[in-house]
């Protein structure tokens, strides 16, 4: 059974640090690219980080250099690594797969054809 299941989102102080984790199965981590998206409060979803399926990364503007995606094929889980935290960076968070196997990062969310239920990321004093 195809599952995305993401954990890791809490309340955080600005500046502060948080690791998300997406936990895959039903297919094979290494053909597909996984994004990380987030969705804030009366905005539409965005895209964050994407790692494809040789593991080439890219990342958007507002969350360069703070932002790591990483992947861990053993375990089956992305990972995005969230430094210096602020409090636009509060959303909840989704990590998806590509439709097709084989493809780079860039693609439109309608090409994604599996989400998670998404972990709510809050940056609090």
């Amino acid at each position: 059974q195809l599952q995305l299941v993401e954990s890791g989102g809490t309340l955080v102080q600005p500046g502060g640090s948080l690791r998300l984790s997406c936990a895959v199965s039903g297919f094979a981590l290494t053909h597909y690219a996984i994004g990380w998206f987030r969705q804030a409060p009366g905005k539409e979803r965005e895209g964050v980080s994407c790692i494809n399926y040789n593991g080439l990364t890219v990342y958007a503007d507002s969350v360069k250099g703070r932002f790591t995606i990483s992947r861990d094929n053993a375990k089956s889980t992305v990972y995005l690594q969230m430094s210096n935290l602020k409090p636009d960076d509060t959303a909840v968070y989704y990590c998806a797969k590509d439709a097709a196997r084989w493809r780079l990062c860039g693609r439109p969310q309608s090409e994604y054809d599996a989400w998670g239920q998404g972990t709510q990321v809050t940056v609090s004093s």
